[in-house]
């Protein structure tokens, strides 16, 4: 593994550069300080980050498996292909804005707007799972993929903010909460199962523990709400005139 020591004042442009000419498989980016587009369209990488990364860490991602030992800041997989993400820590706004597939686990919360145009295309499908909460605009205009919260460290807030699902017209989000928030609009569908009888999300449940050392048969032992997009009452109906 190469280690690049990362100093305060490097530009994000630097570091980057640095990171494509590593002839390592592995690399080892130690303290970073907010470097903007780290492994922006790379493939083929095993890439650990100790520090904060700056927004659009692993953005057009397309095969790199990222650690961050860390926060992480805004539009983390920003349109990513394919690859891993994983957060020991929060992220910030836009997680996985246009995320097309790949996966992102992110151990605490997630901000405004996570899974934003998300995506799916034949056996493509992103897959979102934080282990805590999210902002408001969850999901907005969804069109595919996954996205799990498992509502661990909510700090007695709602698992949701705001506006949850707004323009969704695709995809699914799985929330571990008995009660779903108020606000959730008409046009998506709630159904509530245990997580144990959700066959989609067990292996993802089971694969996101492994990263940080969680009981995932707990975690599944509980209830979750199921939102998908109500055929009967699709957001088309608010942008046409009949």
């Amino acid at each position: 593994m190469q280690r690049i020591r990362v100093d305060e004042n490097v530009s994000f442009q630097l570091l980057n550069e640095a990171v494509r000419r590593s002839p390592e498989g592995e690399i080892l980016l130690d303290g970073c300080v907010g470097q903007r587009y780290i492994a922006a369209g790379l493939s083929g990488k095993h890439i650990v980050i100790n520090g904060v990364p700056g927004n659009a860490l692993g953005a057009y991602l397309n095969g790199c498996d990222i650690e961050v030992f860390g926060n992480a800041q805004d539009a983390t997989g920003d349109t990513m292909n394919l690859g891993e993400i994983v957060i020991h820590g929060n992220a910030g706004d836009a997680t996985g804005y246009a995320m097309r597939g790949g996966k992102i686990y992110i151990q605490g919360n997630t901000g405004y707007r996570t899974g934003i145009h998300m995506k799916a295309y034949r056996d493509q499908k992103p897959v979102i799972v934080a282990g805590g909460r999210a902002g408001s605009f969850l999901g907005e205009y969804q069109a595919g993929g996954i996205i799990v919260l498992l509502g661990l460290h909510t700090d007695g807030l709602p698992i949701i903010g705001n506006f949850c699902g707004s323009g969704m017209h695709g995809g699914v989000m799985y929330l571990r909460c008995k009660d779903l928030p108020h606000g959730v609009p008409e046009q998506i569908s709630v159904e509530k199962k245990r997580g144990t009888d959700i066959p989609e999300i067990k292996e993802i449940v089971k694969d996101y523990c492994g990263k940080f050392d969680l009981d995932a048969d707990a975690l599944l032992d509980a209830d979750f709400c199921i939102l998908t997009p109500n055929t009967a009452n699709p957001y088309q109906r608010m942008y046409t005139n009949n």
